[in-house]
């Protein structure tokens, strides 16, 4: 099985379209997992010409009169997603307060509070900043931003494919380079 993990695309606000790379970069993938602040549905469309996709809102997808709220679509999630994916449970939510905060001080508290179960796995945005990272025994991806990188202007970033074998999670950042 292998997946590609995106966020923080922020279409049209940092440029009008995907950056060319993802389309050859998530080439043969079985989904797309999209991890928020997709600002326009059209990128779950394009997304779509490679592989299925499913994605959640992000703090831009929401609607609070910044940006405009993405109409309603099956593959668009309000904030939390849960699935089952080759042996692995995975969950997926743009922004995470990560363990240490004072509400939540471990990672099974912030399972608990914003999933409701145990995962194998959580996809998480919002930060721009590309991670794959184990906290606590518990695998954390952040597929950074294709589009504003770091929080910076005009530069191509980041995308994660994840090969679950045997289900085992095998991540990786992609650095875009076109």
């Amino acid at each position: 099985m292998r997946i590609g993990l995106i966020s923080d695309t922020h279409i049209p606000e940092a440029r009008p379209d995907l950056p060319r790379d993802i389309y050859k970069v998530f080439a043969g993938v079985d989904m797309i997992l999209h991890a928020g602040d997709i600002h326009a549905l059209q990128v779950l469309d394009w997304l779509e010409e490679i592989a299925p996709v499913i994605a959640v809102r992000g703090n831009g997808d929401v609607g609070d009169g910044t940006r405009p709220r993405p109409p309603d679509d099956p593959r668009l999630m309000e904030d939390i997603h849960v699935m089952e994916v080759a042996g692995l449970r995975i969950g997926m939510r743009h922004s995470i307060p990560w363990a240490g905060y004072a509400h939540y001080p471990t990672i099974a508290s912030i399972m608990d509070r914003f999933f409701g179960t145990r995962l194998d796995l959580i996809v998480v945005g919002d930060t721009h900043v590309a991670e794959i990272e184990d906290r606590e025994g518990i695998l954390v991806i952040n597929p950074g931003s294709p589009t504003l990188p770091n929080n910076l202007w005009a530069e191509l970033g980041t995308v994660a494919l994840l090969e679950i074998i045997n289900g085992v999670p095998y991540p990786h950042i992609i650095q875009l380079t076109e």
